[in-house]
């Protein structure tokens, strides 16, 4: 970090803490070679995920795409808010800890088909139904036998 009063490339901390909204930490320095002081943040690079789509467009992950398709799914469910909410945040985070930089829906679809599974069945079929796009009664019928298995 160059002093931004001298320039010299050397300087040591002197007082480090979080920043008010926890997301950045604040660090005091001190220059080697003037002696004056000056503030740095340190935050973590936050890099895009860009969703891959069926069209091989690609566009931003949003959570809120997620909610929203669990939320027309688990209509008139035994499904809370915070259960939508949770499995939004945790396939967030799988793919964020992915270190990838791109993801196909066909991944983020699996995993909310996933998850819809282990909470309610019937949103999971419903859920299926439009994510796999089925196309007659029989596709449909599969998908129940497969979930009976």
């Amino acid at each position: 970090m160059k002093c931004p009063y001298c320039g010299f490339e050397e300087s040591k901390v002197v007082d480090s803490r979080a920043a008010e909204d926890n997301t950045s930490i604040r660090r005091r320095r001190e220059c080697l070679q003037c002696t004056k002081r000056y503030t740095t943040y340190e935050k973590i690079e936050d890099l895009p995920i860009l969703v891959i789509k069926k069209d091989f467009t690609r566009e931003n992950f949003n959570k809120e795409k997620i909610i929203n398709g669990l939320i027309i799914a688990c209509q008139k469910r035994p499904v809370s808010r915070k259960q939508i909410e949770d499995i939004a945040a945790d396939i967030e985070k799988t793919v964020s800890n992915s270190m990838l930089t791109e993801v196909p829906t066909n991944d983020i679809g699996e995993m909310v088909m996933a998850r819809l599974k282990e909470i309610d069945e019937i949103s999971y079929v419903r859920f299926a139904s439009v994510y796999r796009q089925f196309k007659d009664i029989n596709t449909f019928l599969d998908e129940i036998k497969n979930l009976i298995k």
